[in-house]
């Protein structure tokens, strides 16, 4: 007797929303930045396509623990995660990061819609075309949108959601000042909803040296990434920096519990950048990211003061990363 076919599967439906204005957001950022008496490059503007792929290198190098680390931790309490977040679920991830998290949670959740969140396009229509492939019956809606600030997103009419879970991904959270840290996650409860959940990665205090190599890796894909910045502003807004002129560092400041980043002028020069002249003297620096570790208990008075009530922590055997579960309340 001939087997009965498999049943077919639902294929899902994948759509982009763009929630921001098609400016010169690029442009605007990099002359207000460069415009401060200390200059800056404001987060999220790595991502072109040479900054997409050597942030995936950086992830690669054996300095860089936190990813290996938050992929242990999901792997190893897997079960554990899909029963705190329980089925039929919206999944919200605000960053859409490597795409490795992602596909492990929609593999074990099977959630009815996968919501990444991302300012930047080209890693938002990567990250989401790959998990379509990889899951052909997922429902994928991409929002363009600067999770940052208060966000909105639709209602799925006729799915029958139970809960919205929200995922912050690697060190996300350690990328905004504590007082930044907590409106990101006042914006994760107002998505969650009451009774919604929170999952967290967040980046463990240890010591200096591990946390700095991790941002100073023996290759130099950190500072390639860095001085990428500059590139893509030659190339986008018509710049003319000389990237070799300028230096990648990067220090742990064991008080703060914080990485700073930045590129030092290693000479007394100038760059002209969308019709503006920008000096520099010797040593003077353009900071371009700060990264905080967090001791379990500070992240969770950060989440209280956002709304959230942390149930779960799971660390890997080592300590160095954390990824913590919390209802909304």
């Amino acid at each position: 007797m001939a087997p009965e076919p498999a049943p077919e599967v639902a294929h899902g439906v994948v759509r982009f929303y763009n929630f921001l204005a098609e400016d010169n957001r690029f442009r605007d950022d990099v002359l207000a930045g460069l415009g401060h008496l200390q200059k800056f490059i404001p987060p999220g503007h790595f991502y072109d396509e040479r900054g997409s792929q050597l942030a995936a290198a950086v992830c690669e190098q054996p300095e860089w623990y936190l990813l290996r680390a938050e992929v242990a931790i999901l792997r190893e309490n897997l079960e554990t995660i899909v029963q705190f977040v329980g089925p039929e679920a919206e999944l919200i991830e605000l960053r859409s990061g490597t795409g490795v998290q992602a596909a492990l949670l929609v593999e074990r959740l099977r959630p009815l819609v996968y919501v990444p969140v991302d300012i930047d396009a080209r890693m938002l229509e990567a990250g989401s075309r790959e998990l379509a492939d990889l899951f052909p019956w997922l429902n994928i809606s991409g929002m363009r949108a600067d999770f940052g600030r208060p966000l909105v997103l639709p209602e799925f009419a006729g799915l029958p959601i139970r809960k919205k879970a929200v995922f912050l991904p690697g060190s996300v959270i350690g990328g905004f000042t504590p007082d930044a840290a907590v409106d990101v996650l006042r914006n994760a409860r107002q998505l969650a909803g009451t009774g919604g959940v929170l999952l967290a990665g967040v980046d463990l205090k240890k010591d200096g040296k591990t946390i700095e190599s991790a941002y100073i890796d023996a290759s130099g894909m950190n500072a390639g990434l860095h001085r990428n910045l500059l590139a893509r502003i030659n190339r986008e807004l018509g710049g003319d920096f000389q990237t070799w002129r300028f230096a990648y560092h990067a220090y742990y400041d064991r008080t703060k519990g914080c990485v700073t980043m930045y590129l030092e002028s290693l000479y007394s020069q100038f760059a002209n950048v969308g019709g503006r002249r920008f000096d520099f003297g010797p040593n003077e620096t353009i900071d371009t990211g700060i990264a905080y570790q967090y001791e379990e208990a500070e992240l969770q008075a950060l989440a209280r003061q956002a709304g959230f009530v942390s149930q779960m922590v799971w660390t890997d055997a080592a300590r160095m990363f954390s990824v913590h579960g919390m209802i909304a309340v």
